[in-house]
């Protein structure tokens, strides 16, 4: 299995589709940096936001998530409270081909500053938009710019296909349209 390089992502996007929509290059100008990297490509996070609250004092419970602990958010700019976190989806829409597995990181920008991204990996075959947590550690409000990168996906090549893909399990969060909460 080996790591891809920016050369085989943009064939992989630019010939079968794999990220929709596609930058070619690395954009930095005046923002938080996006688009193919060496080895990766960095994704940006859309204006769409669930925001976490207290409000109505639920617990966390991944199986059966009460929806109304999410405050719904749209905008340039997301602010998340101190120590809590908020739920972004990618602007790219992701189609991985079976032989590939991605891991996810998040940028050194935002790392810096105490806010960690939490990406799960893309399996062979899964395809959607991107729903990602992103925590504030700090004692203070974090901003988060939409339509700026959030986190660099990095492809694994098998040397085979798998046996079994995302898709082949209907997995349930294949061809996921919007930020997308918690299922069993």
């Amino acid at each position: 299995m080996g790591l891809k390089s920016d050369r085989w992502i943009r064939t992989m996007s630019l010939e079968h589709a794999m990220i929709t929509p596609f930058e070619e290059k690395q954009v930095s100008q005046g923002a938080i940096s996006y688009g193919v990297s060496s080895y990766g490509y960095d994704i940006r996070i859309a204006d769409e936001f669930k925001i976490f609250t207290n409000i109505n004092t639920t617990i966390v419970d991944p199986k059966s998530f009460d929806p109304r602990s999410f405050v719904d958010f749209r905008g340039p700019v997301c602010i998340i409270p101190p120590n809590s976190f908020a739920l972004g989806k990618t602007v790219e829409y992701f189609r991985i081909p079976r032989n590939v597995l991605t891991v996810c990181v998040g940028k050194s920008t935002y790392a810096r500053c105490g806010i960690i991204v939490n990406v799960t990996p893309f399996e062979p075959e899964w395809e959607g938009y991107v729903t990602m947590e992103i925590s504030n550690t700090t004692p203070l409000p974090a901003k988060i710019y939409a339509n700026e990168g959030i986190a660099q996906v990095l492809f694994f090549e098998g040397d085979e296909p798998c046996q079994v893909s995302y898709a082949d399990k209907k997995g349930k969060y294949q061809a996921q349209q919007g930020l997308t909460l918690p299922k069993i």
